[in-house]
This record gives C-alpha cells, sequence and structure tokens, in this order.
C-alpha cells in the first residue's frame, strides 16, 4: 500500500504524483496562491512610506507591564491604516502627527507580531526621511518641515 511507480516507464506518474501531493505543503501553497500578497497590507513589499494618524501606546502582554509606544498610520500607496510600534526610549519624541514614516516588517516569526506586543507587525524605522536610529543616538537633528 502507498508505493511509489518503480521502473523505465513511471516518470510520468511520478511526475504527476509529486505536482499532487506538493498542494498538501502549507507554503507551497500560501506561495504559489500568492495568499501573502493578497493579504499583506504592504503588498509583500518589505518598506513603506505612511502618514502618522496618530500616537497610541499599547499594554505589554504578561509577565511584562510596560506601554509600548505605537503610531496609528495610514500607507500612502493604498490608504490602509496599519500600526507601528516606535523602538527606542524617548523616540516617541520625535514623531508628530501627519509626519511621513516609513515603516517595515518588526520581524517576528512567520510575519508574526515579535515580543511582548500583542497583534504589531510592522515598526517605524524613518521619520521624514530621517533615520529614527540616528536621531536617537544624536547624530542628526530632526529637520523642519
Amino acid at each position: 500500500m502507498g508505493n511509489k511507480s518503480k521502473g523505465l516507464g513511471s516518470a510520468r506518474k511520478l511526475r504527476v504524483r509529486r505536482k499532487k501531493s506538493r498542494w498538501q505543503d502549507y507554503w507551497y501553497l500560501r506561495r504559489t496562491l500568492r495568499l501573502k500578497e493578497k493579504s499583506d497590507p504592504l503588498k509583500a513589499a518589505a518598506q513603506a512610506k505612511a502618514i502618522v494618524l496618530e500616537k497610541t501606546q499599547r499594554e505589554a502582554k504578561q509577565p511584562n507591564s510596560a506601554m509600548r509606544k505605537c503610531v496609528v498610520t495610514q500607507l500612502i500607496k493604498n490608504g490602509k491604516k496599519v500600526t507601528a510600534f516606535v523602538p527606542g526610549y524617548n523616540a516617541i519624541k520625535f514623531i508628530n502627527e501627519h509626519d511621513e514614516v516609513v515603516i517595515e516588517a518588526i520581524g517576528g516569526k512567520q510575519g508574526r507580531a515579535k515580543g511582548d506586543i500583542p497583534g504589531i507587525r510592522w515598526q517605524v524605522i524613518k521619520v521624514n526621511d530621517q533615520s529614527l536610529d540616528a536621531l536617537l543616538k544624536g547624530r542628526i537633528e530632526k529637520g523642519r518641515r
């Protein structure tokens, strides 16, 4: 029961069988039907520009207790609203409403949220075309727009 075909003339049967069986593979299915691109607000791009609508705070998951600083943004490319985490001590002070930010995936497993921030998959890396990291370390001043 369940033996593969063997022999000289079995190539076609093996190929057809492999083709059918591949649909059982979750990652093959996602890639072939482009499910990531369809569900992803960034449309499978690595980064995207967005406009800050408001600053918010999220409570960290147990056993931590902290208010994680986030911003609600609206993507420029398709108008979708996305909540993004703002990494760094006092980094939220460099961001105002209506600023243009660049967001990217936060780097959790398989496109999921990372660490103790529930439901947040994106993080801010630039504010008004200036690196948030450089602003935090004092290498550059925030430009007037």
